[in-house]
């Protein structure tokens, strides 16, 4: 006899409470019954009438996932006679990430029938520029006070790019209203110019007054080629708005051809009425530019940036250029002097207590020193080594009850997002998991750290801690995630695998599906040419998003970089980061360094800090795994050179 739906429902409901709360990986086959029920549901959810979806359905009560089987129901069905069952389901998952997909699409059905007040009941506030002008409009249109509304729209025009045409009526009210000058098209203008959509200028130059238009006309050929401004004949005026233009083309022109922008500085100030700030601004992008180039009047030019302007770059290259030159002393000097904000920098610290130590201070150096090796810290361990001191990890685990955890569960957010993971579907459960924490103290957030590393779902794990300033437990912020696949990999390769943990946690935070807007992919951020060259064939994003073979692909090109490189760690690891030619590029030429200092010189501040941390994992991975001896006793005797 068939056991009655209410209590296989209420046996369902305790069932995964249970295995909820188990915090491990162990999958019983309940839990796989439970997961494939609701996957052949969501495949039906669209035939949501039919008697197989409606028994599947009734199988997953209390399954956390079910309302997800709810909001693709009425995402597929979505109708104005659906508006009370919208409204409800709106209403109970208002601001979970349950919430938006149905929403956009049910104000964008909305907008799309002119149910104007429907519309503006739902309305919540939202990035969609589309959504943002018919919400504005369809205040407008029942009586709202324009001299509120209206300056609202004025964010929505100036903007880089080319807004919807949803905004084009309410962008004519606003116009006509007398909200579109001059001065908020030039603003326009500027943005679609620096960083911008160029392709916008000419239509927003007809917008201009006539006399003015050739401006926009000249922000566009600047933008387009930044050598065009060098004739200044071709600035008729000499105006604070021509001063700008010139300004911003002076600041790429630096990056690309060096010489002309130095060639015709001085002239443009003579020439244009810049303003103090605009000068130190070019000022402070041509100390960069020429620093990073290593030219010649590097020097002279991160000297001339105002106090009020200088930040860690700029001191960054102070000491780089002194670096290069072995001038302790003025290193020395420069670090005495450092802006307030400055003064506690690690970084800082470090270079300041070499200088000591190598000006015969050495006391007072290997006090400041002393005190920078009890860090657990990239500057930490070279002081440390330096010391001839053991690595100090400053280890403290984070502690909490079985209890505490199962009384934190409880939270649907955190049960959707746990769910979601075990099915693999990592974005979305990403965003269940950010909605969870923002109901969270930071206490609570720390233990969700905890129970999140317990499942093996380290990034959560890593980014929360980070998130909350956590930064003393070693074993969730460096999990051994992967182990048995970095281990074997590592091993057919011949890399280091805690070289290999190092380059995954700085590339990923082991993230299996982790892709970036290059088009890096998985736990070590391959790129696909690079996959291909390493296997001579095209691959699939699904077999680079495969841990394993994302991570016998990435130390396959560790062996190759590290062969490349003459067995040197520190450049292969460069070269993962930078490229290997603009790595070789860096060295060609230039004079021998210790590594250190070589580290500190390199040109791109991305690789400069890429090299850095995964120096400070390598080694913190190294003791994890067994291996003796520090990884900084070999730096700080190591030399780089072409």
């Amino acid at each position: 006899m068939e056991r009655p739906l209410v209590v296989r429902v209420k046996f369902l409901h305790l069932f995964f409470i249970s295995i909820f709360f188990s915090f491990t990986f162990n999958v019983s086959a309940s839990d796989v019954m439970l997961r494939k029920t609701f996957l052949k549901a969501e495949k039906q959810v669209w035939q949501s009438n039919s008697s197989r979806y409606k028994l599947l359905y009734n199988q997953l009560h209390y399954y956390p996932l079910q309302p997800y089987l709810d909001q693709q129901k009425l995402i597929h069905k979505i109708s104005l006679s659906q508006v009370d069952e919208i409204e409800k389901f709106l209403s109970s998952y208002k601001g979970t990430p349950l919430d938006w997909p149905l929403r956009k699409k049910w104000l964008n059905y909305l907008a799309k029938r002119d149910r104007q007040a429907l519309f503006i009941k739902f309305f919540e506030p939202t990035n969609s520029a589309e959504l943002n002008c018919n919400y504005l409009k369809f205040k407008l249109n029942f009586g709202a006070n324009p001299q509120l509304i209206l300056p609202k729209v004025t964010k929505l025009w100036v903007v880089g790019k080319s807004q919807p045409k949803a905004c084009d009526k309410l962008f004519k009210k606003w116009q006509k209203a007398g909200y579109r000058t001059a001065d908020v098209i030039w603003q326009r203008i500027a943005l679609a110019a620096d960083g911008g959509k160029h392709t916008l200028l000419p239509y927003l130059t007809k917008l201009l007054p006539k006399s003015e238009q050739y401006l926009g006309t000249l922000w566009h050929k600047v933008r387009r080629d930044p050598a065009y401004f060098i004739k200044l004949n071709r600035f008729k005026n000499k105006s604070a708005k021509e001063a700008e233009i010139f300004s911003y083309g002076l600041k790429r022109l630096i990056w690309r051809r060096p010489e002309r922008a130095l060639a015709i500085f001085d002239e443009a100030v003579k020439a244009f009425p810049f303003t103090e700030q605009q000068k130190q601004q070019i000022t402070l992008k041509f100390a960069l530019a020429l620093a990073s180039k290593n030219h010649k009047k590097a020097k002279y030019w991160l000297y001339q940036v105002d106090e009020s302007f200088i930040d860690g770059s700029v001191i960054q290259w102070r000491i780089a250029n002194a670096l290069k030159s072995h001038d302790w002393l003025s290193i020395k000097k420069e670090l005495e002097v450092l802006p307030v904000n400055h003064k506690d920098d690690l970084q800082w610290k470090y270079w300041y207590g070499r200088s000591l130590v190598l000006t015969d201070e050495i006391n007072k150096g290997q006090e400041i020193l002393a005190e920078l090796a009890e860090k657990r810290h990239y500057y930490g361990f070279l002081a440390a080594s330096h010391l001839d001191k053991k690595v100090n990890l400053q280890d403290k685990p984070l502690v909490f009850t079985e209890e505490e955890k199962q009384a934190l569960l409880t939270n649907p957010a955190a049960k959707r997002a746990f769910e979601l993971f075990y099915l693999k579907r990592y974005n979305q459960a990403r965003r269940e998991w950010n909605y969870w924490l923002s109901q969270l103290n930071d206490r609570q957030k720390l233990m969700a750290s905890k129970i999140a590393h317990g499942v093996k779902w380290f990034d959560r794990a890593i980014f929360t801690l980070s998130k909350v300033g956590y930064l003393d437990d070693v074993d969730l912020r460096f999990p051994l995630a992967f182990d048995d696949e970095i281990h074997h990999y590592s091993n057919k390769n011949k890399v280091n695998p805690a070289w290999t943990f190092a380059i995954a946690r700085r590339e990923s935070s082991f993230m299996p599906d982790a892709y970036s807007h290059a088009g890096a992919k998985g736990l070590m951020q391959v790129m696909p040419r690079t996959a291909k060259q390493l296997k001579s064939r095209s691959l699939s994003k699904n077999y680079l998003l495969m841990a394993k073979n994302n991570i016998n692909l990435g130390t396959k090109y560790l062996r190759q970089l590290l062969d490349k490189n003459k067995g040197n760690a520190i450049l292969a690891t460069a070269s993962y980061n930078a490229g290997p030619y603009r790595v070789k590029s860096w060295l060609k030429g230039a004079d021998s360094l210790p590594a250190d200092m070589w580290i500190e010189t390199i040109p791109f501040k991305e690789t400069r800090d890429y090299v850095k941390s995964v120096l400070a994992y390598q080694q913190i991975y190294q003791l994890k795994v067994g291996q003796k001896g520090s990884l900084f006793d070999e730096l700080i005797q190591m030399d780089i050179s072409d």
